[in-house]
């Protein structure tokens, strides 16, 4: 897809620089953003000339958000804004949840998205045109056991989307959300606080998704005609019937 420049949240890890990867091979040019620099120049160097500018800011801080994006907004066209950003932090029963935790997961999974986005809608919305590709998860159609502050920033997400469709309907503007199920990246490292034996038995024994098959819907998303918009999709392993129905019989498909 020749000629778009696609900014992309969260692009130092997992499905991001995946969606990032696949963009760039396909021919589009990128903004990536994320926390790490030092991931975000790794990916830039591998990318090379399709990574147009890479943003060290952390999508919970507002203030950090706006400085970021302004110069960008101001000297870029961003046909599609990929809103990936955000992370899961525990997984307690609400009366033992970490406050601390759910702030993580209420300013990143939502406050964040929100903040990026307020910064790159208007200029799709002055052209009439651009593709907004929200990264949600199966936690915003379910709600699991323990899972309590995630899910509902999930679910929030969920809500988010539909509501910027309305909203930007009248512009020609395309919103799209993807919903995965279980997807075996860093997420669970970061939910478990590094316990990485913890975090290893969440895709023990089945065949999970990767982030390159997150990375291929959202290409196919981003690289439909004009008059088509896909605007949710649930993609889960074949393993996943649900968020807490999963074949963890070690079968491959």
């Amino acid at each position: 897809m020749p000629n778009k420049t696609a900014l992309i949240t969260g692009a130092t890890s997992g499905i991001g620089r995946a969606i990032a990867r696949l963009f760039a091979q396909n021919g589009m040019d990128l903004l990536i953003c994320g926390r790490r620099e030092e991931r975000l120049q790794a990916l830039q160097q591998e990318l090379g000339a399709r990574v147009k500018q890479y943003l060290v800011f952390d999508v919970r801080q507002r203030q950090a958000v706006e400085a970021a994006l302004q110069p960008v907004v101001d000297r870029y066209q961003i046909d599609i804004l990929v809103n990936n950003a955000g992370n899961a932090h525990g997984l307690a029963p609400i009366h033992q949840g970490d406050p601390d935790d759910w702030d993580a997961m209420i300013d990143g999974n939502v406050k964040g998205l929100l903040y990026v986005s307020r910064m790159v809608i208007p200029q799709m919305v002055e052209r009439q045109s651009g593709h907004i590709i929200n990264i949600g998860s199966i936690a915003g159609k379910e709600v699991y056991p323990n899972g309590n502050v995630y899910c509902a920033s999930k679910h929030a997400v969920d809500a988010i989307n539909s509501g910027m469709r309305l909203d930007l309907n009248p512009y020609g503007i395309k919103v799209s959300q993807i919903s995965p199920g279980l997807v075996e990246t860093e997420f669970s490292k970061v939910r478990f606080k590094g316990d990485e034996a913890r975090a290893a038995s969440v895709y023990a024994d089945l065949d999970a998704l990767q982030a390159e098959d997150i990375a291929e819907l959202a290409l196919f998303m981003a690289t439909r005609p004009p008059h088509v918009n896909i605007s949710d999709v649930i993609i889960l392993p074949t393993a996943q019937a649900s968020s807490t129905v999963v074949d963890r019989s070690g079968k491959k498909y």
